[in-house]
Formats: C-alpha cells, structure tokens, sequence
C-alpha cells in the first residue's frame, strides 16, 4: 500500500508499470475504491504506466467533513499528481470519477492528456435522487443503501450469476464513509458541467454500457456530443460498472483509444511464423 499527501488530505494510491512508459490515471466511481480497476491495470500493465487512487472519503483516502465539490476532487487529482513528480497523464474516469476528470480537462488542460469518459455525464440526477440518499445514510449508515444500488450498478444477469461478487461489492459500499458519501453525492447533485464540456480539447472517449440504469445511453450520446470531436463506444451485456461486468470488452476500448492517438503500439500475437497487429 502507498500513500502520499496531497493537498489537505493523505491519498492511497497505486502506481505501476513502465517508468519511463505514458501515465493512466483512473478515477473511481462513487461508493467504490480504485480496485474496481483490477483488470485494466493487469492488462494495461505491460503497455503504460497506471495510477490509480481511492477518491477523497473513499477506499483508504482521508474522508473529511462537508460538501465536496467537482472542482475539490479535480484540485485533489491534480495534488495528486504534483505530488508523484507526473506532469501530464491520460484520464480515465468512471461516474463521478469522469465528472471529475471533465473539470481537471478544463482546470487544468496542459495535465490531461487525453480522457476517457465512463458511465457519466455533465449533469447527472435529478438532485432529489441524492438527497434521498443522503437522508437515508445520516439516518441508518451507508449499510442502508448498499444493496439498494446494486441494480443501479449492474445487469440482472451479473447480480444472478455472480452472488458472491455482487456480496463483495455490497460490501464495499457499506464499509465507505458515511461522510465521504454524502460529500460525494453533494458534489455530484451540485455539479453541471455542460460549459465544462464546450471547453474540452484533448482527445476523448466516451464509455457507456448497454444496460446503465444511473447514466444511459442517451446521456452519454449528449456528452460525445458536447465534447469536440469525442467517440463514443457502447460496451454490450454491462450496466454502470463495464470494467467490472465486462473487462475485456473496457480494457480494449481503453487500448484503443490510446493507440487511435498514438500512445501505445498495436497489439501482436503470432500465428505461425508470422507476426499479426491488431486492428
């Protein structure tokens, strides 16, 4: 386990791979730490370098007390990476994780390189969805809520066929920080990004699954297209979590849209004699 002090609080982080290799900065989503990106770094690994970390009031960060804002946890990226010596990274953001990266494209658009934008939007609510949550949790605790969300997060194929993982992720909700929560989810009802977007110049992905129940389809169409030149890519048989549901199907879309832009190489396998790149 690592950590660093970043701004005003203490931040558990990983960074692995390559040194002299381009940076992957994944930011996780709300209720969640940064091992919902298991699979990404295992397989990215060899290609760049990652960093993940566990956001303000979650995982192993310092939770603090009081509404957080879309600007302090872009400021606590950008603390982050100051203090890690990185000067520019690749953004990979999940839900409120992609909010975030949305205001650290425009707080600070000489430190993100490119974005990769999952299962978010600019606006994401309606308000009244979490202040209902936020009630629920300063009234019984974050166990309250965390299998009330699960459907939120994830196909009902998942939930049927993975009990013990879907355990493990109730879990992991109900052990983060009732007061990093409602920080969070304050942030996230106050946020609108949609002037943020209109400013976005670097290269961008936009990441939906087929099935999200928290930010569909139609969302993520509105923020490829308020982003200049943004792609879009629908990950089949996932709800809110893709890189968790369907792994390979996120990883490639990542993959791609690095070497789209020329940060890593194509794939290669061998057939035979021969040498095969990837499309």
């Amino acid at each position: 386990m690592a950590f660093v002090p970043a701004g005003d609080i203490t931040v558990h982080y990983e960074l692995t791979g390559p040194s002299d290799a381009p940076v992957v900065l994944f930011a996780n989503s709300i209720g969640t730490n940064f091992h919902i990106w298991d699979e990404q770094v295992k397989a990215l690994g060899s290609h760049v370098r990652t960093l993940r970390y566990d956001m303000r009031g979650h995982g192993l960060t310092d939770a603090t007390p009081g509404a957080y804002s879309m600007d302090m946890l872009a400021g606590d990226a950008l603390c982050l990476l100051d203090a890690l010596g990185i000067e520019q990274a690749h953004v990979c953001g999940l839900s409120i994780g992609g909010m975030m990266a949305q205001r650290l494209a425009v707080k600070a658009p000489d430190r993100v390189h490119s974005l990769v934008l999952a299962d978010t939007a600019s606006v994401i609510g309606p308000p009244e969805i979490w202040q209902s949550r936020i009630e629920a949790i300063r009234a019984g605790g974050m166990a309250s809520i965390a299998a009330s969300v699960m459907p939120r997060w994830f196909t009902s194929a998942f939930l049927e066929k993975e009990t013990e993982r879907v355990c493990g992720y109730v879990n992991m909700v109900a052990r983060t920080s009732d007061a990093g929560y409602i920080g969070c989810a304050m942030a996230i009802s106050d946020a609108d990004l949609r002037g943020d977007c209109a400013r976005i110049a670097c290269p961008t992905l936009v990441v939906v699954g087929e099935q999200d129940q928290a930010t569909p389809l139609p969302q993520a169409e509105a923020l490829r297209h308020a982003i200049s030149n943004a792609q879009l890519k629908l990950i089949k048989g996932a709800g809110h979590l893709p890189c968790v549901e369907q792994p390979t199907a996120f990883t490639d879309a990542v993959f791609n849209h690095l070497q789209s832009i020329g940060v890593v190489a194509p794939k290669k396998t061998v057939r035979g004699n021969r040498i095969w790149h990837a499309p």
